[in-house]
């Protein structure tokens, strides 16, 4: 996936909205203030870190040589997918999924009231 069809997919999720807390080629992709992705623009190929169930995380680096442990992030809850071609694009979007419905879970029902309203 090249940046701009990342940009615009996870720009999709509802809430979403992307932050430069890191840095300028670092883009953040949060809703209500809860970081859910975060790509490294600079890295070519693009690399993504995405919250993930545990289990999953495990899985994941398991089976895809270009998914490792979250580059500066919680290993045990964080991946890093190296977007090389590797993985299906499918794959790549339900683990964006499942980035972005961890976080939301975790939001206070007013909270996920807000999003879901707007």
């Amino acid at each position: 996936m090249e940046l701009q069809e990342i940009e615009k997919f996870l720009l999709r999720k509802q809430g979403s909205y992307i932050d430069y807390p890191f840095g300028d080629d670092i883009m953040t992709l949060k809703i209500q203030n809860k970081v859910f992705a975060i790509v490294s623009e600079k890295d070519n190929p693009l690399r993504v870190n995405l919250k993930c169930e545990p289990n999953d995380a495990i899985a994941y680096r398991e089976i895809y040589e270009s998914v490792i442990p979250g580059y500066h992030m919680n290993k045990k809850h964080w991946n890093t997918i190296i977007l090389d071609g590797s993985i299906p694009k499918s794959v790549v979007e339900d683990m964006i999924n499942q980035s972005y419905e961890l976080v939301f879970s975790k939001l206070t029902k007013k909270e996920k009231e807000k999003i879901l309203s707007s």
